[in-house]
């Protein structure tokens, strides 16, 4: 128990960093939050739940962002409610094994812990930590009109293919060396990655859900636009 109580001790330290939205201390911050905030965001949270902070509009003219604002964006997607939601249902789907993290209630907490460890650790690598070594931008570029078939592509494509901070199109190496450093960070508390199959099993599962992630991004507007059309209209 005294892994779990190590984890326990890092989240509620995160936690204690989680800003009330709305709430800016200075002007420079609120600067600093003007590639998320401002119109080239589509919205705030895709269906209500996901969070979008860090979806762009791709027609709009590209501007790198600073280092400040990737680990902004991070910080958001981190420690948004959702990501402990998510955590919950992935503790949930997944099943552990009872002679490592225990059974009933203190098994469930026990898994739990670390999946909300990993999700925060996956986000701040891949849309902070690693986009700044690279020089890499962890934005999401959603196109938002044409073909459905066409924007699914566009929407896969962005897991392989992102834009450095010249704009130029390379290799979405924060993507992947970003999850995998996350799954390293995971397998010193997680006793269950003790092989390299698992291992690869946990990195699969944080890069399909980033690539899903990107299909709600492209296409979640649409549908929260249609079901409060239909709303409007009854």
């Amino acid at each position: 128990m005294s892994n779990l109580r190590i984890c326990a001790c890092f989240l509620l330290l995160f936690f204690t960093e989680i800003p009330l939205h709305g709430q800016q201390s200075d002007t420079s911050t609120s600067a600093d939050n003007n590639s998320t905030d401002t119109s080239t965001n589509p919205d705030k949270r895709v269906l209500g739940v996901l969070p979008n902070y860090r979806t762009v509009d791709a027609s709009v003219p590209f501007m790198p962002i600073s280092a400040k604002q990737k680990l902004n964006i991070a910080r958001r997607d981190s420690f948004d409610w959702p990501t402990y939601l998510l955590a919950g249902v992935l503790t949930l789907a997944i099943p552990g094994d009872e002679d490592i993290y225990g059974d009933g209630v203190s098994g469930f907490l026990n898994r739990y812990v670390r999946s909300a460890a990993d999700q925060i650790c996956g986000n701040m690598m891949t849309e902070a930590l690693v986009p700044i070594l690279l020089h890499q931008d962890p934005r999401y570029f959603r196109v938002g009109t044409g073909k459905a078939s066409s924007r699914l592509g566009t929407a896969l494509s962005q897991i392989l293919i992102t834009r450095n901070d010249s704009g130029h199109r390379v290799f979405n190496a924060s993507e992947f060396l970003g999850n995998a450093t996350a799954v390293g960070l995971s397998n010193a508390y997680s006793p269950n990655l003790n092989s390299w199959s698992s291992r690869a099993d946990k990195l699969a599962l944080m890069i399909s859900l980033d690539t899903f992630s990107n299909v709600l991004k492209e296409f979640g507007p649409d549908i929260t636009q249609k079901v409060l059309h239909r709303h409007h209209s009854s």
